[in-house]
């Protein structure tokens, strides 16, 4: 296989994935390193297509089933699965993060969390890396864009953020 049927199998495996696929698990699937994955799809972006990296891989943007809401929010950051938690428990998807940087302005991090396993691996992975939340930027200020299947889950998202103090206004 040459590098563009490579970086056309690539495209076709996230056209028809629900879920990120990890540039390891590509990179498996098609007996090259991770390294060349992470090439490849530099240049698949590069050609116009629109791939969002997460902490748990590529995915190609879908359309959105339910509500998007955006929660401004402030805490410490050792509290951070503790907010994560209370907006996935509700059933409710965390799309990104955004902190407005006093330089560089508005910076998002994509997530795409949707269970307490998602949340788990993220903060993990957060302490694993020794990697400082965005938050960390704005003294703790930041907003969520939280995918929501309706209203009633996105007032009960409003409700437990309220409870733990952690929406900030």
């Amino acid at each position: 296989m040459d590098a563009q049927q490579r970086r056309q199998m690539i495209a076709s495996r996230l056209g028809a994935s629900t879920a990120p696929l990890s540039a390891a698990t590509l990179a498996r699937e098609l007996s090259v390193s991770r390294q060349i994955i992470v090439g490849d799809v530099a240049l698949l972006r590069a050609g116009g297509l629109d791939i969002t990296a997460t902490p748990r891989g590529y995915l190609l943007p879908r359309p959105p089933a339910g509500i998007q809401c955006t929660f401004a929010c402030r805490h410490r950051p050792d509290q951070m699965g503790k907010e994560l938690n209370a907006i996935v428990d509700q059933g409710c998807t965390v799309l990104d993060v955004i902190v407005e940087h006093p330089i560089y302005g508005q910076l998002t991090g994509p997530l795409r969390l949707s269970s307490r396993y998602d949340v788990a691996q993220f903060v993990s992975r957060c302490r694993e890396e020794a990697a400082a939340p965005l938050s960390q930027l704005t003294e703790g200020i930041h907003l969520h864009t939280v995918l929501c299947p309706g209203q009633a889950a996105a007032d009960r998202v409003r409700e437990a953020l309220e409870r733990l103090d952690f929406l900030y206004r």
